[in-house]
């Protein structure tokens, strides 16, 4: 006899799921199990979790509501609500009858045996550990293979069915072949199946198909789905993005069987793991797969919290098959979570330096990235880090013992001293305007100035005016125009500064002063810039904003209606502390806001400064300029005080070595450092020849977008109605508590996040990932609704098994393959996909498991299964995305390849958000603009059509054919035979080997007639036919191939 543990009884799988399958009042009536599946599918519309919907102020989702008020414990004639749902007024039965909602008869009888038995209350059933159960004893136990037998023969006789017979040797060769690697298996491991005289051939087949590296490409095509992967950002515009060895570590990680614990935890927090390696840090990719935003008018901030509530709805769904994006704009209407709890558990993927819309000009990678770099050239980096440091470390030693060389300056005439027009050391390609820089008097000249603007003679550009200025006039901007000067491409290795006066009328809360870049968040902010931000300047050089760059701003605000000198200066380092900001001739106390730029910032050398304003940014609206000056060096603080008061390095030049002390001569000295000193200047050209090879080499590698946090926590708020602008409370990063607590050992970081995921006894974890696996082999899932362990999802087919599979897998040290393993040679898993009339009419769908479940293969393997019979298959595990003959016409066609990439597995093909593969959306694969727990399938004579036309398949039906008309020179039934077997994995029988050959006579009397039509036929894809084969046998062959590539034995996993 079966032990029978009663509140986990399948009884209530009848109530709820067609069929005829035996509905018998259990024994012992499970609240979690029986009763909260009706109430929350009829009741909680009106008296769940959502207080906006809620009638009567009654909650029926709460234990202390329902035994409190309309259920009494053990008297089911006096409970309220078994009243109510028995009434015959019209106006007291719940549901109500316009609703149609009516509980049966059964359910109704349901909740009578179990409010009579005491309404014991439980726990949802997926919220509660999973039990490691006894192994039922079964009668006539010679069919079972393994525990996983043991549980569904005990259901079945529980229901008076037997298994199905099992399959044959071809068949379940077939079946695993397909579903551990994707592919059909070939003629030589068919006949090495059937002739094994030991019976093993098949244990030995799963081994080795495990072993095989296609059985990663196969199981990251589901996993791609989950972590919505695709080549392109995704919206209207739709760019390509790098993510490609991501999807490559996916494969590699599953083929090296990485335990499932430690694979998410990786990619949910890899960064955060200590002394993470690369690998990884590449491995958290997978929370920046989602579509990402970069249309003019967007509002970064709102596509930025958009992207966290991806992330966080993605966990949910993946790893906790919960329906979490209920709870962002209110309480979830039928599972027990709030909105707040939704945004404590976002605030675990709200902190990284990221930004709401990535650069449409350019290619820089939106932050944060990992440098993807192999060993020899880190090694590299690395010395080059040891050198610059070293020469810095020279540079400043040099600095420190020039003296006696400063002495000797400082006793030369003054006139010697200082650079002038006088003794022929002029800036390079002034205007004729700078002639006034000097004006009548011998004043020093500053060395460097590549670009002035004065403004005297300056034409008028758009609306802005000139109007009075600090010397002579000045533009008054109008903050949609800018002032261009066509300079200043200077990378990231080469000291500048930039001078200038401003007068801005108003505290302006962001104002574009100057940049050079090609645009705001339309580039990622790449170049340099002078910004005022609430009142305070701000300098920055950037690769990619927020993540890659160097900003400083000055703590105070600037005063308004006045005029200010400002100056900018950058001595190449990529450090913070490299860049300066001086107001009024002296250097600003400034904060550092980034420290963190390891890429370049110019894209090519056709930008210019630009003063005032920037494209969809906002600039210095009615804010004054004037004497705007550009150097391609680092100006020393006495040429910065030069430049504001025309006088300070003029007076400290007057002075001797004998008359100059103290500040003074600690100003000169840097001064003549910066200007005058051979070993100095030459020890910095140096420093700058390092910097300039280490950044050439840093640029040559790319970088992928992956996971890194703040080092200060960006507060996390509840969104009134999920709107980014409608902040309330503050929140902090949580879990909820309807599942286990969050450890008190972990930090509230996304490590702790996944330490408390993957905890022994979470509820969820492994039942959600053992569920997929599961339906991964037999073509549905144990829970029929994978994307919801939530009251509405379906109850486990088998829930003790489900339980058991779990505590198996997690015993097991989370290893993937041992458990597949486990359920691909069970003998439920062996069984035939044939049914019986009895079967089908006592079990339609499957739910008991008595037989195997024929379906259609998913598109990947229809396409793959073509290439690999006719061996045009290129295998190379990884690289870059292909592009076959389809995407010429998707939705937005893209140049196909040529060569081999027409021809690698499907799982590399190039995926575009919106206009993926034809073929592969004609097949039902997800579209991945979201995780997808699962695909729908279809049945539509369009996919019909793409089996008979696609060039992939026709190409491969030719040079299918070509091969066995090779091998079988004179037999054209050997060559009908061999091939359907290639296609079907059997021999085709007496009738089916007639038709084929009728068919194959009558086209090739066609094309005998109509030779032209044959060579139309040969002459589809791109591998040259073979010249030797007859045309009308080729073009006959190809037909009877073609057909047999729809054939539904061909397409269906049986």
């Amino acid at each position: 006899m079966a032990i029978r543990h009663g509140f986990w009884i399948g009884f209530f799988i009848g109530l709820t799921w067609p069929g005829v399958i035996r509905a018998e009042i259990p024994a012992e009536v499970d609240y979690s199990l029986h009763i909260k599946p009706v109430l929350s599918d009829r009741c909680y519309k009106c008296h769940g979790p959502d207080a906006a919907q809620r009638r009567a102020d009654l909650r029926l989702d709460q234990e202390k509501e329902v035994l409190g008020r309309v259920v009494a414990a053990g008297e089911s004639q006096q409970s309220e609500l078994f009243r109510r749902i028995t009434a015959t007024n019209s106006d007291e039965r719940m549901p109500p009858i316009t609703d149609k909602l009516s509980l049966t008869a059964a359910e109704i009888k349901l909740i009578r045996q179990w409010i009579d038995q005491g309404a014991p209350w439980s726990e949802h059933w997926s919220f509660r550990p999973a039990r490691n159960f006894p192994i039922p004893e079964v009668e006539n136990d010679r069919w079972s293979r393994n525990p996983v037998d043991r549980f569904v023969l005990s259901r079945l006789q529980g229901e008076d069915l037997h298994p199905s017979p099992g399959a044959s040797r071809e068949q379940l060769l077939r079946r695993v072949t397909f579903d551990l690697t994707g592919f059909p298996p070939s003629l030589n491991e068919l006949d090495a199946a059937l002739e094994d005289p030991t019976g093993q051939s098949y244990e030995q087949a799963v081994e080795r198909l495990l072993q095989s590296p296609r059985f990663g490409e196969r199981m990251a095509s589901i996993w791609l789905d989950i972590a919505r992967y695709s080549d392109t950002y995704g919206y209207q515009v739709d760019r390509d993005r790098f993510v490609w060895p991501w999807r490559d570590w996916v494969i590699q990680a599953l083929n090296q069987n990485l335990p499932y614990d430690q694979f998410v935890t990786w990619q949910l927090a890899g960064d955060l793991l200590p002394d993470a390696s690369d690998r990884q840090i590449l491995a958290t990719t997978f929370n920046r797969l989602h579509p990402q935003k970069t249309e003019g008018g967007s509002v970064e901030e709102e596509f930025r919290i958009e992207y966290v509530a991806d992330r966080t709805q993605t966990f949910a769904a993946a790893l906790l098959g919960l329906t979490f994006e209920c709870a962002r704009c209110h309480n979830h209407k039928f599972d027990p979570f709030t909105q707040r709890e939704y945004y404590q558990l976002s605030a675990f993927f709200d902190n990284i330096d990221e930004a709401g819309l990535y650069a449409y000009h350019g290619k820089s990678i939106p932050t944060p990235t990992l440098l993807l770099i192999d060993q020899e050239a880190k090694e590299q980096i690395a010395d080059f880090e040891r050198r610059i440091t070293l020469a810095e470390e020279k540079l400043q030693a040099v600095a420190a013992n020039r003296s006696a060389a400063f002495e000797q300056w400082l006793s030369l005439p003054v006139e010697q001293r200082a650079f002038t027009r006088s003794n022929g050391q002029s800036p390079n390609g002034l205007s004729a305007a700078d002639k006034r820089d000097i004006s009548d008097r011998q004043l020093p000249h500053i060395p460097g100035c590549v670009g002035y603007l004065s403004f005297e003679d300056a034409e008028k550009q758009g609306a802005n005016q000139l109007s009075p200025g600090k010397q002579g006039r000045a533009v008054r901007l109008t903050g949609d125009d800018e002032v261009q000067l066509e300079v200043g491409n200077f990378r990231r290795f080469e000291p500048f500064s930039i001078a200038l006066w401003i007068n801005t009328p108003d505290e302006k809360s962001r104002a574009v002063i100057f940049h050079r870049s090609r645009g705001w968040t339309d580039s990622g902010s790449r170049g340099y810039q002078l910004l005022l931000e609430e009142g305070r300047l701000s300098a920055s050089l950037i690769h990619f904003w927020p993540g890659n760059a160097i900003r400083i701003r000055t703590p105070g605000k600037i005063p308004v209606e006045q005029w200010l000198h400002v100056t900018v200066t950058y001595d190449g380092s990529s450090r913070a502390d490299g860049l300066s900001i001086f107001v009024n001739g002296r250097r600003a106390v400034t904060e550092v806001v980034r420290d963190h730029l390891h890429k370049s910032i110019t894209e090519d050398g056709k930008d210019h400064i630009s003063i005032g304003a920037r494209k969809r940014d906002r600039g210095f609206s009615q804010g004054l300029v004037d004497e705007f000056r550009v150097f391609n060096r680092q100006l020393s603080g006495l040429e910065v005080a030069q430049l504001y008061d025309g006088d300070s390095l003029t007076s400290a030049l007057r002075h001797t070595g004998a008359d100059s002390s103290g500040q003074l001569r600690d100003d000169l000295y840097r001064y003549y450092l910066a200007t005058s000193d051979p070993k100095y200047l030459e020890q910095l050209a140096a420093v700058q020849q390092l910097r300039e090879q280490r950044n050439r080499l840093c640029d040559e590698f790319p970088e992928i977008m992956v996971m890194r946090e703040l080092a200060q926590s960006r507060p996390t708020y509840v969104l009134k109605r999920g709107a980014y602008d409608a902040r309330a409370d503050q929140v902090q990063p949580g879990t909820p508590g309807i599942l286990p607590s969050f450890p008190s050992d972990q930090p509230r970081n996304r490590l702790g996040l996944a330490r408390w995921l993957t905890d022994p006894g979470h509820p969820l974890t492994a039942r959600v990932a053992v569920n997929r696996l599961w339906q991964m082999c037999f073509g549905q899932p144990l829970t029929r609704t994978p994307e919801d362990f939530g009251s509405q999802g379906e109850l486990p087919t088998h829930p003790q098994l489900l339980d058991w599979l779990s505590r198996y897998f997690v015993d097991h040290d989370w290893d993937v393959k041992q458990l597949l393993k486990l359920i691909v040679t069970s003998s439920t898993y062996r069984q035939t996909s044939s049914v019986s009339e009895k079967l089908l009419e006592q079990d339609p769908d499957n739910r008991l498991l008595a037989r195997q479940w024929a379906h259609r293969l998913p598109a990947e393997m229809i396409r793959d299964s073509a290439l690999a019979v006719s061996e045009l298959i290129v295998e190379q595990v990884g690289g870059p995305p292909t592009r076959p003959y389809e995407l010429e016409v998707s939705f937005k066609p893209v140049d196909r390849d040529k060569g081999p990439g027409l021809f690698r597995r499907s799982v590399y093909t190039y995926w575009k958000l919106t206009g993926p593969a034809p073929v592969m959306m004609a097949l039902d694969a997800a579209k991945r603009d979201v995780c997808r727990v699962r695909r729908e399938r279809t049945a539509s004579p369009l996919q019909a059509l793409v089996l008979l036309n696609g060039p992939q398949f026709v190409e491969s039906a030719r040079v299918l054919s070509e091969r066995m008309l090779r091998k079988h020179p004179e037999n054209m039934g050997r060559v009908v035979e061999d091939m359907f077997r290639t296609l079907t994995s059997r021999r085709p029988n007496a009738s089916e080997h007639k038709i084929l050959h009728v068919f194959y006579e009558r086209q090739r009397a066609r094309f005998v007639n109509h030779p032209d039509r044959a060579d139309e036929l040969l002459l589809v894809g791109d591998t040259p036919t073979d010249a030797e084969l007859p045309k009308d046998q080729l073009a006959a062959m190809t037909m009877v191939a073609n057909i047999l590539m729809s054939f539904d034995e061909t397409v269906m996993k049986r």
